[in-house]
């Protein structure tokens, strides 16, 4: 079996929790203030339709982009309006605040368990967070080697750039390092192009169609069985 030096993790769904703040709930009431009128109801269809603009990005990290993205989901749920715009950069504001998130419940048992075996653990994000901070605030400074997102390094995920910058800095080859995430497209297959290994962590459902290959986990407690 191949040695596993280290294992990066994607944050937000796969460390962290999005809070109520990011639900149509939260949009509803920042749309409110602005006097834009939006179905809460309307939520979840609006985020699944306006993932085509983030499909749409390129390589390069663009905040626009993120942006765009949130205006798209407020229009989808029947807001209009030059209000529009502030909504969305308001919710934009707080989704890279550390305060609106909470790890999961997994996480401090399964980061402890991979510095018991000596083995290393990093951060590649597609973030406009602060990885550094984030660190202090969940409590987790001690268990993160290296982190590296999108916005400081300039591309994003699946650009293997990202993830060989993050390589070079933990120090180590791509052979014995391991990517886990909750997205097929950027963690797994972007880590697979540059050589790593790549673990998809579906909370919830196992997801259909996805390689035989590929190792799929519901919880970072079962991380160790696919290492």
């Amino acid at each position: 079996m191949t040695r596993t030096a280290a294992v990066f993790f994607d944050v937000d769904f796969t460390l962290l929790r999005p809070g109520p703040r990011f639900e149509g709930a939260g949009y509803h009431a920042s749309c409110a203030r602005q006097g834009v009128a939006v179905d809460p109801a309307r939520f979840e269809a609006a985020v699944r339709e306006a993932a085509a603009v983030l499909a749409s990005a390129g390589d390069a990290y663009d905040a626009n982009i993120y942006l765009a993205y949130t205006r798209r989901i407020i229009e989808l749920m029947g807001g209009a309006g030059p209000g529009v715009a502030v909504v969305a950069q308001e919710i934009f504001d707080d989704w890279n605040r550390h305060d609106h998130f909470s790890l999961y419940e997994d996480v401090p048992l399964a980061l402890g368990g991979l510095r018991a075996r000596g083995i290393r653990v990093g951060l590649i994000s597609n973030t406009a967070r602060c990885l550094e901070t984030f660190q202090a605030h969940f409590a987790l400074a001690g268990f993160i080697s290296v982190a590296v997102s999108s916005s400081a390094h300039g591309f994003m995920k699946p650009h293997p750039s990202i993830f060989q910058a993050a390589l070079d800095r933990m120090g180590v080859p791509a052979g014995e390092a391991v990517m886990v995430g909750d997205s097929l497209l950027h963690d797994v297959l972007g880590a697979r192009r540059a050589g790593m290994r790549g673990v998809l962590l579906a909370r919830g459902a196992r997801p259909d169609g996805v390689d035989m290959d590929i190792p799929v986990i519901q919880s970072l407690a079962e991380l160790p069985h696919v290492l």
